[in-house]
């Protein structure tokens, strides 16, 4: 862990639980989003039905995340009212904490738990299907990758819990 993972640590050990809001499953690259209430963690892999699934085991990028909360500050940098979470490819929507807290933290959300490995860069395509200037207002607020260390089920209203 980096002295900044480490002094993150030190700082969040009693950072308040987030809640999942949405999951999204991106069958195929650039594929239809399929919304669902539940969905199986499988450790080293991916989530269930997810393309990422299918690919290299022990990936640092098996899930993604983002915040309704960072949601809002792109919204409000592009002057839009909302922004649907099928559109930014994300796989799991939560709120009520700030994810960039957890880089490099552990946490759990119903059976599984996660690792979280890496910021989850904007891509080109962003500025694609957010319009002129997607890219930039996600920067800094285009959510987390993670890794899955334990396999289980995890629901829509599930908490997440720093490790």
């Amino acid at each position: 862990m980096s002295s900044q993972g480490g002094l993150i640590a030190r700082y969040t050990s009693d950072l308040p639980p987030g809640r999942v809001e949405w999951i999204g499953l991106r069958e195929e690259r650039k594929g239809e989003i399929r919304v669902v209430d539940q969905v199986c963690a499988l450790e080293g892999q991916g989530l269930e039905g997810d393309r990422r699934c299918q690919g290299r085991p022990g990936s640092g990028r098996q899930v993604t995340f983002i915040s309704r909360e960072f949601i809002a500050q792109i919204s409000l940098y592009l002057g839009r009212d909302a922004i649907d979470p099928v559109i930014l490819r994300r796989n799991i929507l939560v709120s009520g904490i700030n994810l960039n807290a957890l880089r490099h933290q552990r946490f759990a959300i119903g059976e599984a738990e996660f690792e979280a490995t890496a910021w989850c860069h904007p891509c080109a395509r962003m500025e694609s299907v957010l319009g002129p200037g997607g890219f930039a207002a996600m920067l800094g607020h285009g959510g987390l990758c993670a890794r899955i260390s334990k396999t289980g089920i995890l629901r829509v209203g599930d908490a997440l819990i720093r490790l």
